[in-house]
């Protein structure tokens, strides 16, 4: 794969990304929720990436690193909030208890990696 140039299937990815975005505004157009979900997990979605590609970049132990893992992080947990409140909605309260629960530990165990265990792995 091409570092600098990007490659083809990263764009392919995206105009998936976009399409199905573009298409969930659409049918859900008059529900003005689900249309602020949609455009705030597909604008979060670029902004992880970007970060992504910018934390790749960086030197290691560069002062921006640490900053573009915060954000990565703070990305991250805010989809994994989003998408698990808008499973459990859709399931009983037991297993709601569980998918918050598994975000919960998604998040916390992120957290871990990102800024307890760096210096370990």
């Amino acid at each position: 794969m091409n570092r600098d140039g990007g490659n083809w299937l990263t764009g392919v990815g995206f105009t998936m990304l976009t399409c199905n975005s573009v298409l969930a505004v659409y049918r859900s157009k008059n529900d003005t929720w689900s249309v602020a979900f949609v455009v705030s997990a597909y604008f979060a979605l670029l902004l992880l990436f970007w970060c992504l590609r910018l934390y790749e970049r960086t030197a290691p132990n560069a002062a921006q690193q640490w900053k573009l893992k915060l954000a990565v992080w703070s990305l991250s947990t805010f989809l994994t909030a989003m998408f698990s409140y808008k499973v459990a909605l859709l399931t009983p309260w037991p297993v709601a208890l569980i998918v918050w629960g598994m975000a919960g530990t998604v998040i916390m165990g992120g957290y871990y990696a990102f800024f307890i265990h760096h210096n370990h792995l």
